[in-house]
């Protein structure tokens, strides 16, 4: 199984819920295509809830580091929420934990965004 996704809002915040492995192909391209996607139609605070991936390799690594670039770039905020212990190790080790603003709690990741 590759990744699925849905979206919702919440407050104003576009959250995209993940499910399934990222990883390179399918995986990654679903998450850059929503991302564009997002931000293209104004959408530019995004919270993405990692809380139902079970994998991720260095190539989803690297699409998460993208993502949150491109957001960056154009304006938005991209956060991570519900890290699983191995990604969030990962993050750790990578130091990458420095780079995202990750939450636990979908509430409070929903507020931590400026307004």
């Amino acid at each position: 199984m590759s990744i699925e996704f849905s979206t919702r809002q919440s407050d104003g915040i576009t959250i995209v819920d993940l499910r399934g492995r990222l990883t390179l192909g399918e995986g990654t391209a679903t998450v850059r295509d929503t991302v564009h996607n997002l931000l293209s139609a104004g959408q530019k605070r995004i919270l993405l809830n990692l809380g139902n991936v079970n994998y991720i390799d260095s190539s989803g690594i690297g699409e998460l580091v993208s993502a949150f670039t491109t957001a960056k770039r154009q304006g938005g905020e991209l956060k991570l929420m519900n890290l699983n212990r191995k990604i969030h190790d990962l993050l750790q080790i990578t130091k990458l934990h420095t780079v995202f603003d990750v939450k636990d709690d979908e509430a409070l990741a929903v507020k931590s965004f400026s307004k």
